[in-house]
């Protein structure tokens, strides 16, 4: 371990524990599972494991806080090598650490249900039951009536990616029109990209596992596209490893066919949006985007299959579990619900860009996290009216998260 221990890039979040007022560290990228709490001296050590600073230069410094208190070295090492056992710190533990799970995950014929028996239930029966719960009224849209594909067909869904126990009743507002109304042999599932990539665009050749059976992927599709869109698809693969935004849309999808017919999806993780409204650029600046997406529309023509698009796609993200200063008040949370409900209008009419400048206006003060699979499924669906079908929110005072069913026929 080095002598200037440097934190890993992880989350931290406050909360309250037994009583006392803590910081969290999670690491989305799940190369640990484990959560730490920092309070007191403890976090303040912790916060200069920057890389920078010795581990003489810490115990100095926190002296120097404490009006010379002494803290031994031996401690801070001791601390140190905690985190780093647990993969928390950016060491040549971790190195192998990741190299190990990476290499797995590569190697691995499938790509395993990460969240099963966490988000949602681990077992088939359970979670069967579980989404069955989620149609019963009041706040379910009703049992499904039918697996019906005559009449007005869906093309194209917006499912939430919260955690199921939080919006599962948004997902049966969402896969009960494409249950009924749906006649799609593929769907290409756009997800976001929660710890950000390198490319814009990931795609993957592993089949989703999932309690219900593996979801399926079309590779013959996915090798077409990849060599229709000139870029590499593949060099961001290791983002679908943890990433839940497409998991669980492959979930409710196995809960809807697995006993009914064969369908095939098409995972395509999208990180680039957000980037572009950092830089001050239209998505399509970067040539990628256009390409990659263009690509997909050909791809879809010749492959002569029924194809529906899915975006799992949440929407704000507000209060100090985000970085907020404040907790979110009942006032705030219908100022959210107001704000939400004009960006959805764009995204209703299917128009991207409309939607795109209006995350971007207030330099997306709510933090919209599915900004680049929503913009990616409006592009490729190419206009149509959509209908929001139910907005959410799961308002926890500390960090408020929103969300939305919307259908395109």
């Amino acid at each position: 371990m080095s002598d200037a221990p440097r934190l890993r890039h992880v989350e931290a979040f406050p909360v309250e524990h037994e009583g006392r007022s803590c910081v969290a560290l999670r690491d989305p990228a799940g190369y640990t599972d484990s959560i730490v709490l920092l309070h007191g001296p403890l976090l303040e050590i912790v916060s200069l494991f920057d890389g920078e600073h010795t581990v003489a230069e810490i115990q100095a410094a926190v002296m120097r806080r404490h009006g010379g208190k002494l803290i031994e070295r031996r401690q801070i090492e001791e601390i140190a090598e905690a985190l780093d056992q647990q993969g928390f710190l950016d060491s040549p533990g971790f190195a192998e650490r990741r190299a190990s799970i990476d290499g797995g995950f590569l190697a691995a014929p499938t790509r395993r249900a990460t969240h099963a028996g966490g988000a949602y239930a681990g077992e088939a029966d359970e979670l069967r039951t579980m989404i069955d719960g989620f149609f019963a009224p009041p706040d379910g849209p009703g049992p499904i009536a039918g697996y019906r594909t005559e009449g007005s067909r869906v093309r194209a869904v917006i499912a939430p990616h919260i955690d199921f126990h939080r919006g599962g009743p948004a997902y049966a507002w969402a896969y009960r029109d494409v249950a009924e109304r749906c006649d799609a042999d593929l769907f290409v599932i756009f997800g976001t990209c929660h710890t950000g990539m390198a490319d814009p665009w990931a795609l993957t050749r592993k089949d989703y596992e999932s309690p219900l059976g593996a979801a399926q992927v079309d590779r013959d599709f996915v090798e077409a596209l990849a060599a229709r869109s000139r870029q590499d698809c593949f060099g961001s693969e290791l983002a679908h490893r943890t990433e839940h935004s497409i998991e669980f849309q492959a979930v409710c999808l196995r809960y809807l066919y697995a006993d009914r017919r064969d369908i095939r999806i098409v995972p395509v993780l999208a990180s680039f949006a957000h980037e572009a409204m950092l830089a001050g650029r239209r998505p399509e600046a970067d040539p990628r985007v256009p390409r990659f997406l263009d690509a997909l529309a050909d791809t879809i023509a010749a492959s002569g299959w029924r194809v529906a698009l899915v975006a799992g796609a949440d929407l704000a993200h507000v209060g100090p579990r985000f970085g907020d200063p404040e907790l979110v008040s009942a006032p705030e949370l219908a100022q959210i619900e107001r704000e939400d409900r004009e960006m959805l209008e764009p995204v209703a009419a299917g128009d991207a860009q409309a939607f795109f400048d209006a995350v971007a206006r207030d330099g997306d003060r709510r933090r919209i996290c599915g900004l680049s699979p929503i913009y990616a499924l409006l592009k490729v669906l190419g206009g149509g009216a959509g209908r929001v079908k139910r907005y959410g929110q799961w308002p926890d005072p500390q960090g408020v998260v929103s969300f939305a069913s919307v259908s395109f026929e």
